[in-house]
């Protein structure tokens, strides 16, 4: 596939987007990122892969301040003992933070509110650490070309720090390192989007999704029953019957998934006489409408979303369509991020005071009387203009 042609390529979706020039092509060939006419940022992933690319391996695919990259082995995995909605936001957050040197055998660090999300509890993020520790994954892995199962810690030793603000040293056991050194597969997980999501039925559907949707020949798969069960997190005790479990699990999440993912997706039972004993999970590319759809639910609270998702909004008068209103500045002491949008940036920008720079960047829109469109990208685009600015100071100190 030549430049010439994926520029060409671009250019088309920016045009029926309707966006702006700011268009470039970002990533290992499938992260579409544009800039309206109001300076706002809008990114989607829009996989264009060509059958002739090289096959990478996971630990060679770069991610980006939007998103993160997870080995498949590790995406259709079963846990012994079934984690939480957090515990598995937490371990892919650790995964991310120890990327550039993951299958090394070292010690990462990582500052515990980095992983607390909004809750400002250390004993949450020392009770996923303890169950994460805990759980034994369960791979289908080939040895001399037969087939094997494999079972492997999660995480291994960790020191975490007593204080609200301390560290969290961890580490990955020589197992599971080599595992995602040879990894030829892998899922793309948007930041935002793991955030988002509200059960842990719907992580799991929409990493089994992100691991799946780029393949160019395949576009469904049948799991049995029990395996189906195990790759979302349910326990084996709960939801035995298929109705409980199509109405309290994967409904919802494939509402969610459909709703807040890049793909659409479904499952659909397969029956052995009158019962159930498997599921065909189907995905393909959405449509260039569903993914500004999908933009814009992203970008607005989740209070209603899953009425909006199942389109049961009602409108009580029609009115004038409105540009969105400019972002109210936060007073002082509170921030105008959100919880996604906080984690996002503190992983964009590790070791920088986040909470200084919004202070900073709130005085500086106070003083020049602006409210920003878009309250995350401006303050985003702050910090890089502070970091650039404080790095030429560097360079002419020397």
């Amino acid at each position: 596939m030549t430049s010439a042609f994926i520029g060409n390529k671009l250019e088309w979706v920016r045009q029926q987007i309707g966006m702006g020039t700011a268009t470039n092509w970002n990533g290992y060939g499938n992260k579409l990122e544009w800039v309206d006419g109001n300076g706002n940022n809008g990114r989607y992933v829009a996989v264009a892969m060509h059958d002739s690319v090289k096959k990478l391996r996971a630990v060679e695919v770069e991610p980006d301040e939007f998103s993160l990259i997870k080995p498949g082995e590790l995406v259709d995995v079963v846990e012994l003992s079934p984690l939480t909605l957090n515990d598995r936001r937490i371990f892919n957050l650790l995964i991310l933070n120890s990327w550039e040197s993951i299958t090394a055998p070292k010690e990462h660090c990582i500052h515990k509110r980095e992983l607390r999300g909004s809750h400002n509890v250390n004993a949450r993020v020392g009770d996923s650490i303890t169950r994460l520790m805990g759980t034994i994954a369960v791979l289908e892995i080939e040895r001399a070309g037969k087939p094997y199962t494999r079972r492997v810690q999660l995480l291994s030793t960790t020191d975490e720090g007593h204080e609200t603000d301390g560290l969290l040293f961890y580490s990955f056991s020589a197992a599971l390192r080599t595992i995602i050194k040879n990894s030829t597969q892998y899922a793309k997980l948007q930041k935002d989007v793991m955030f988002a999501l509200s059960s842990k039925y719907a992580l799991a559907l929409y990493e089994l999704v992100q691991k799946r949707g780029n393949l160019k020949h395949k576009t469904s798969e049948e799991f049995s029953l029990e395996k189906f069960r195990a790759l979302l997190g349910v326990e084996k005790d709960k939801l035995r019957a298929f109705k409980s479990l199509k109405q309290r699990a994967i409904d919802p999440a494939v509402l969610e998934v459909n709703g807040l993912g890049e793909f659409g997706c479904k499952v659909e039972p397969i029956y052995k006489g009158r019962k159930v004993t498997a599921v065909r999970l189907s995905w393909w590319a959405k449509t260039l409408e569903e993914k500004k759809v999908t933009l814009r639910e992203l970008r607005v609270s989740k209070i209603g979303r899953k009425a909006r998702l199942l389109g049961t909004v009602e409108t009580i008068a029609p009115s004038a369509p409105q540009l969105a209103a400019p972002v109210t500045l936060p007073e002082k002491g509170w921030s105008g991020l959100t919880e996604a949008q906080s984690g996002s940036i503190r992983n964009t920008f590790p070791g920088i005071d986040i909470q200084e720079m919004e202070r900073q960047f709130v005085e500086w829109n106070r003083a020049k009387r602006v409210e920003p469109d878009n309250y995350c990208a401006a303050l985003y685009g702050f910090i890089r203009g502070k970091l650039k600015q404080a790095r030429g100071t560097h360079n002419e100190a020397n």
